[in-house]
């Protein structure tokens, strides 16, 4: 059964940082891609970061390039998003995704994601 569990999130003034955990099973890591969006209430989803399979290329998008990174550790089957320098803005719950292709080269397409988990709350506030 494909899981895909995240972690980390939480309350943080702004200027913090936190560490996102997404811990996979029911599949090797090592063969997708894998992608993190977040969705703040009434807005409309937003890729965040994506990392490829192979070479381990990554994308973020233009709202957190330079403060967010992806990363993914395949031994331990686990994906994070070191995020740093956070603003009120970046309040969303963030969910990580399994690719049915490869990281895009511009905006990540919800349709290309086949699994998702929970998401985990992240709140950045004074």
């Amino acid at each position: 059964q494909v899981q895909l569990v995240e972690s980390g999130g939480g309350l943080v003034q702004p200027g913090g940082s936190l560490r996102l955990s997404c811990a996979v099973s029911g599949f090797t890591l090592d063969y997708y891609a894998i992608g993190w969006f977040r969705q703040a209430p009434g807005k409309e989803r937003e890729g965040v970061s994506c990392i490829s399979r192979s070479d381990g290329s990554t994308y973020y998008a233009d709202s957190v390039k330079g403060r967010f990174t992806i990363s993914r550790d395949n031994a331990n089957n686990t994906v994070y998003l070191q995020m740093n320098s956070l603003k009120p803005e970046d309040t969303a719950r963030y969910y990580c995704a399994r690719s049915t292709t490869t990281c895009p080269l511009g905006p990540l397409i919800g349709g290309d994601f086949g699994s998702w988990g929970q998401g985990t709350q992240v709140t950045v506030s004074s």
